[in-house]
């Protein structure tokens, strides 16, 4: 179970989830620019932490300063600004591994990875899967470790990244790769784009009253200043008509729908 643990006092927002039951991993959100989250990935109950796409480097030190927490290195899931800007002071401040696509886009990338490849941040114990998920961009990654999968601009809640460089095809068998992980998977998104998602949704699927539920329940956490993620991949095959669309055509088809809605 998903537990939100909300601190309203905290200099820095902050939104912690523990996994289920039992399980040690702590991630928090850090919110940068208008609707971004950098993801902070504490393995153990130590002081050690590996941050997710940072675009901004100043909320994450201002983070880091405050919960008395230590860098210890850097995921990666595409090239766009808003998920790298922040490396370089990173790395100049805490001199951590960097862990990114191959494509040769992002400055910063230490330890390129691909598809296939497991790797485990030098200071934990938590090893990461590489999934290729192109469509987004063509280099996307995401990376799963058991329970939890970093997913970038590729899936959102309630919707998908928009296609900037990669095909239809492409994005449709990404999104089929990331629902055969287990349905109990968390998923963390780069950014809160929840509500406005399920208003597509319900253009798409108005008669689907799991996704008319969720939304009442998204209005109202929103309301109160909260976030809508991790989501799970149970949520999504649920709610997400992008992550239930049948074929690469019908995918096609609603991603240009969502480009003009």
């Amino acid at each position: 179970m998903v537990r939100p643990l909300y601190n309203p006092t905290s200099v820095v927002p902050l939104t912690q989830f523990l996994a289920n039951e039992g399980d040690v991993m702590i991630i928090s959100a850090i919110p940068a620019f208008d609707d971004n989250y950098i993801w902070a990935i504490q393995p153990a109950e130590d002081n050690a932490v590996i941050v997710v796409d940072p675009g901004d480097a100043t909320p994450v030190f201002e983070w880091l300063a405050h919960h008395q927490k230590q860098l210890i290195g850097i995921l990666i899931t595409h090239h766009h600004w808003d998920h790298t800007n922040g490396i370089l002071p990173l790395v100049e401040a805490f001199a951590v591994p960097v862990y990114g696509p191959h494509s040769g886009h992002i400055e910063g990338i230490s330890h390129p990875v691909a598809a296939g490849d497991t790797f485990t941040v030098p200071g934990s114990q938590c090893e990461f899967q590489v999934l290729a998920t192109p469509g987004h961009t063509l280099d996307h990654l995401s990376y799963h470790t058991p329970g939890h999968v970093f997913v970038g601009d590729t899936l959102f809640s309630a919707g998908c990244g928009r296609m900037f460089e990669g095909t239809p095809e492409q994005f449709f068998h990404s999104l089929q790769l990331l629902a055969e992980l287990p349905d109990t998977t968390n998923v963390y998104s780069a950014h809160e784009y929840t509500l406005a998602n399920l208003t597509f949704a319900l253009a798409a699927e108005p008669e689907n009253q799991k996704i008319s539920d969720y939304a009442t329940a998204v209005r109202q956490k929103r309301a109160q200043g909260e976030i809508t993620l991790p989501s799970s991949i149970a949520l999504e095959k649920e709610i997400n008509p992008f992550l239930r669309a049948t074929s690469i055509q019908q995918f096609a088809e609603l991603r240009r729908w969502k480009d003009q809605f």
